[in-house]
């Protein structure tokens, strides 16, 4: 179709100050420092409006504590620590992102958050969890993640390695809608100046597929509209898959 390109031309037009920077080399270094304090903000906003559907997501997390009673739980990705608030007293949280400049705000949900049990943080990828060791954690947690990340296949892999048996990785994705509606029309469009804006954010990734394929013994997973009004990044998976 030709009025794709067309439109998504013209908004790279209107962020041609965005597309510069990029070509010479400077917009990824400025994205990483700017990224933190953008999202800091967005997350508040984001929590207030799927408050019940990430209440409700996180609501069986006790189920999955190991035969201690402990349960250890790997947030991937954490952010500014936008789930916290979410998770049992008591939880044992680890956390990665590979962005370290999300550290201060991070601390900052960390101090917030008196009744969870910290164990660190890690600025890593999460295709690579390798200070993370095989086996050893009851959850994982990933929420707005894998429309960034690299390989889908090798973050699930090491989802997999790290997980004990029958530990469960909780997701809460933005996916692709529908490709016969209109909402994929226009994630199309503002996909190629979206991932610059978005620090590496894809609009069109079928993330379902993936989990679908990985080699989970159970997947529950629900295809939603988030509550975001008019967004192209409404479309979300929302579950969790058990190792």
């Amino acid at each position: 179709m030709v009025l794709i390109p067309l439109l998504q031309r013209c908004i790279q037009l209107l962020t041609l100050p965005v597309h510069l920077l990029s070509y010479l080399g400077l917009w990824d270094p400025l994205c990483k420092k700017i990224f933190p304090y953008v999202m800091s903000k967005v997350s508040t906003r984001y929590n207030h409006k799927l408050f019940h559907q990430k209440q409700d997501l996180f609501s069986s997390l006790r189920e999955f504590a190991g035969p201690s009673g402990k349960l250890r739980l790997l947030e991937i990705g954490t952010g500014s620590g936008a789930n916290f608030q979410f998770y049992p007293t008591g939880c044992q949280v680890m956390c990665t992102d590979p962005n370290p400049n999300f550290e201060k705000f991070l601390l900052k949900s960390i101090t917030e958050s008196s009744h969870l049990q910290f164990e660190g943080f890690i600025v890593a990828s999460a295709e690579n969890l390798h200070s993370v060791a095989d086996d050893s954690m009851d959850v994982v947690v990933c929420t707005l993640v894998l429309c960034s990340v690299h390989s889908i296949e090798q973050v699930l892999r090491e989802v997999l390695r790290v997980l004990r048996l029958g530990g469960a990785l909780y997701f809460l994705e933005h996916v692709a809608a529908d490709r016969s509606s209109w909402g994929y029309f226009w994630q199309q469009i503002y996909n190629p100046t979206w991932r610059y804006l978005g620090d590496g954010c894809c609009l069109t990734r079928e993330t379902w597929k993936y989990l679908e394929k990985a080699g989970f013994s159970e997947l529950k997973l629900q295809h939603i509209n988030a509550p975001l009004s008019w967004n192209p990044a409404r479309p979300h998976i929302i579950g969790y898959a058990v190792k």
